[in-house]
């Protein structure tokens, strides 16, 4: 089935207020590179024909279920791995949700896309209540109609980039939930300041929204803790800025996975990963975006043994749970090697 309401045209406005906007769509800092006729068209046919088959895992994944009573009874300053980029944060007391999609494809069909290695470790409706969620971007990897249409009528705050609460309100979420800011704009929210900034990247949904919607990361910030999380992007020196300026971090949660030499400048690679950790001046690596879709052509695992081989060599504390599991971001571990 197509979901026509995730990939209409609706709701598509300008703003001009913001400098990352050209007056038709927004930009990045830095161009993208550009791929050829034959060389999208060579990518293309690989996706549907070349694939190896070690991009998806033979067998499923280990996996630690929750439930709300669980997680009502977790220590506070918490978060917990659901799959992807879709983190379950325990900040102050209240729960906040990053990029939830919990559907069984990042897709607008229900019978073809990405399609998810194993089910989240929670379902939608099991979920204790939500304070808010977190949006990076309008990607279907990352902003699920599906999810968000379960959500909206449980969770206080939407908060996201330029266009994407937009979009957020045309599903029907309440205007008056939603906060969408432009980068380097912030919202304080029981004593956390969220801020949205810069990413490498960009956005749409279906032919004709390329680019009208903004891309951004979230650093979180309170009296107890500073966090980063990165959403995706290529590697740029807005790294070092946002580091500069917000940092240090207690814990980054960066993308590494889904990555290609085609496709650098928008999805980081596993030593670009370590440079924009080591940029933002962070005290843990928690890398996300991995071990949930087959949304590449690297083994499924290769993320995995490139980063945790990559911070070793560079010193990095990192942080690698299992889908599921929980990790204390001011107090976390180093966990052993699950895949």
């Amino acid at each position: 089935m197509l979901n026509s309401s995730s990939i209409s045209r609706c709701n598509i406005k300008s703003y001009p207020q913001s400098a990352q906007y050209d007056g038709a769509r927004f930009t990045n800092n830095i161009p993208r590179q550009q791929l050829g006729f034959a060389e999208y068209a060579k990518l293309l046919w690989d996706f549907t024909f070349n694939k190896p088959k070690n991009t998806v895992p033979e067998s499923a994944l280990p996996l630690i279920k929750l439930d709300a009573q669980q997680l009502a009874a977790a220590a506070d300053n918490s978060v917990f791995r659901l799959g992807h980029s879709s983190l379950l944060f325990k900040m102050h007391g209240k729960f906040w949700l990053t990029d939830p999609v919990f559907n069984q494809r990042a897709s607008p069909f229900s019978w073809l896309g990405p399609k998810r290695f194993q089910p989240a470790p929670i379902a939608l409706d099991e979920l204790p209540p939500i304070e808010g969620v977190i949006l990076s971007h309008d990607h279907y990897d990352h902003l699920d109609y599906h999810s968000i249409m379960q959500l909206k009528d449980r969770v206080r705050y939407f908060l996201t980039p330029l266009g994407v609460g937009d979009l957020l309100t045309s599903w029907g979420v309440a205007r008056e939930k939603i906060t969408q800011l432009d980068w380097w704009e912030s919202k304080h929210i029981g004593g956390i300041q969220f801020v949205a900034t810069p990413s490498q990247h960009f956005s749409g949904r279906g032919l004709f929204d390329g680019n009208k919607r903004l891309w951004c990361s979230w650093s979180i910030i309170s009296d107890e803790f500073r966090l980063f999380f990165g959403g995706d992007s290529g590697y740029f020196p807005g790294f070092k800025q946002i580091g500069n300026k917000l940092g240090p971090f207690d814990m980054a949660f960066l993308e590494n996975g889904a990555y290609d030499a085609r496709w650098a400048d928008i999805h980081m690679q596993p030593k670009d990963t370590i440079k924009a950790f080591i940029d933002l001046n962070a005290k843990w690596l928690f890398p996300i975006h991995n071990a949930a879709f087959d949304l590449a052509f690297h083994a499924w695992h290769d993320p995995l043994n490139q980063i945790v081989e990559l911070a070793e060599q560079n010193h990095i504390k990192i942080s690698m749970p299992q889908i599921g599991q929980g990790v204390q971001f001011l107090q976390p571990k180093n966990e052993k090697a699950w895949w």
